[in-house]
């Protein structure tokens, strides 16, 4: 990611984060239609609970991008977990387009098209991250 970038991401971001508590539940509503079968993970979990983890590890995430040493490691224990919890390398797609939808629709104009690709770029980068995490032998 460019630092300019990265500037994009925390600047919207805390746009988002007045509205958190209605971004994640519009996020796991669209993350469960476009791929309803991710329901069964979250069938031991309060959503709204859940909802506040994900804002916060949101936040944790873009307060990090400038911290690569603080951010890959943390990516690194979330994927071992999310391993565990039956996440498969094909769910981080579903999972970055219902970001991309959450904020589009939370940020309307606000987010702008060099936005939305630096957003793109820092779930690729976390994703990326997690998923060569989930491939190795270990997290299985």
């Amino acid at each position: 990611m460019t630092p300019e970038q990265i500037t994009r991401v925390q600047d919207s971001f805390r746009l988002v984060a007045p509205i958190q508590e209605t971004a994640a539940r519009l996020f796991y509503g669209r993350l469960f239609e476009i791929a309803p079968q991710l329901r069964p993970l979250f069938r031991h979990t309060d959503i709204e609970e859940q909802g506040r983890k994900l804002m916060a590890t949101l936040g944790f995430v873009v307060g990090s991008l400038r911290r690569p040493d603080a951010l890959l490691p943390a990516a690194r224990g979330l994927a071992a977990r999310h391993t565990r919890y039956g996440v498969e390398e094909e769910h981080y797609a579903h999972v970055g387009a219902a970001l991309l939808w959450t904020l589009e629709q939370g940020l309307g104009d606000s987010l702008t098209a060099e936005t939305r690709e630096a957003w793109a770029a820092a779930y690729a980068m976390l994703s990326g991250a997690m998923i060569d995490v989930a491939r190795l032998p270990a997290a299985a």
